[in-house]
């Protein structure tokens, strides 16, 4: 176990949502961790989507085309 630096109201705040959803401090920091990873990880993948250029669009629909079938 290690032992982060935190203000006290910061503390108090994880605390205050641990108890109320159920699950030790651990455990809520490692759910706001986990969801604000995916949420970068959605982030990136919406802008190489936006980035495709109408190349990739096209194999995109022909292969939705074949795959169809």
């Amino acid at each position: 176990m290690t032992t982060i630096k935190v203000t006290t109201e910061l503390r108090d705040r994880i605390n205050d949502d641990a108890r109320a959803t159920g699950v030790s401090a651990a455990g809520l920091i490692e759910r706001l961790l986990d969801a604000y990873e995916r949420r970068r990880r959605m982030d990136a993948f919406g802008r190489a989507v936006s980035a495709a250029d109408g190349g990739y669009w096209d194999e995109f629909h022909e292969w939705d085309i074949a795959l169809a079938d």
